[in-house]
Order: C-alpha cells, then sequence, then structure tokens
C-alpha cells in the first residue's frame, strides 16, 4: 500500500512538473502612448491613478504580474482572467473604441465601480491593499466616468 501512495506521489509530482510548462502565455503587449486612454480622454492625473492602482492589472497592457501567475494551475486562471479583461476593456488600447463605444465604456465603468463590481471579488482577496476603492475613491472615479460620456455623448449628438 505504501509503495502504491509512494508511484502515485512521484507521478502527481511529476504532472505538476510538467504543466508548469503548459497552459497560456503571460503578455504585456508594447504600449503606444497615442492609443491609450489618457492620450484620447481628459483623463486627470488622479483618476490615471487610480486606474492604475485598481484596474490597470486587468484592464491594460501593463499588468504586474504576481508571483502565483508563474505557477500552474493558478497561472493560468490569472492568465485567463487577464485576456478575459483586456477582451472587455482595454485602456492601453483606447482607441480602438468609436466614441459610441467608448461612451458605453465609461457607462459601464460608471455602474460597475458604483455597484462594487470592480474591481472583481476574486481580485481584492489578493490585491486589497492597493486595489480596495474607498467610498471616496468611488464617487470620484464614477463621476469622472459620468462627466467623460455626457462630453462623448455631446460629441456624438453633433455628429452627422
Amino acid at each position: 500500500m505504501t509503495s502504491l501512495f509512494k508511484k502515485a506521489g512521484i507521478v502527481l509530482l511529476a504532472a505538476l512538473v510538467i504543466v508548469q510548462f503548459l497552459g497560456p502565455a503571460k503578455t504585456n503587449p508594447p504600449v503606444e502612448e497615442g492609443r491609450t486612454l489618457a492620450a484620447n480622454l481628459t483623463t486627470p492625473p488622479e483618476i490615471q491613478t487610480l486606474l492604475k492602482r485598481a484596474c490597470a492589472d486587468c484592464h491594460s497592457h501593463e499588468t504586474a504580474w504576481p508571483w502565483y501567475s508563474h505557477v500552474a494551475p493558478a497561472s493560468w486562471f490569472v492568465i485567463n482572467h487577464v485576456n478575459d479583461g483586456r477582451r472587455h476593456l482595454n485602456f492601453s488600447d483606447w482607441a480602438k473604441y468609436t466614441p459610441k463605444q467608448a461612451s458605453h465604456k465609461l457607462e459601464e465603468i460608471e455602474d460597475l465601480v458604483k455597484r462594487r463590481e470592480m474591481p472583481l471579488q476574486s481580485y481584492l482577496l489578493l490585491h486589497s491593499s492597493h486595489a480596495q476603492l474607498s467610498d471616496q475613491d468611488i464617487q470620484t472615479l464614477s463621476g469622472w466616468a459620468k462627466d467623460a460620456r455626457s462630453v462623448l455623448d455631446e460629441e456624438i449628438s453633433r455628429e452627422p
């Protein structure tokens, strides 16, 4: 019986070593400054700081990959989570959004932050020391998103 457990342990250990070399790749594509949120929309320094602190790891090409993002199978969850976040909203490639899309993204920011659905609770479990938004942060960020959306919506209404 002990021999069976030893063999199972060796197989399990070998499998854990092998999976470290499999799975999705971590990427931080180069950031083209002209395509960023700050380059395409009035974004005060206070807002840039809030976005970098609470949102950039999942919603930009400037992800700070934590130690556990290098260890499978946790790395698979983190990498897929970041890729999914970038697909939904990417501050490093804001220029890809039409004014209408950008307005919708700002509406989502305002709504999700107010409802405390962003940052995600799963992210806050390990990053609450810097990513947790205070009531004041939420008010500041959602107010900025609402104001920026109003400016965009006015521009959209003037388009032919």
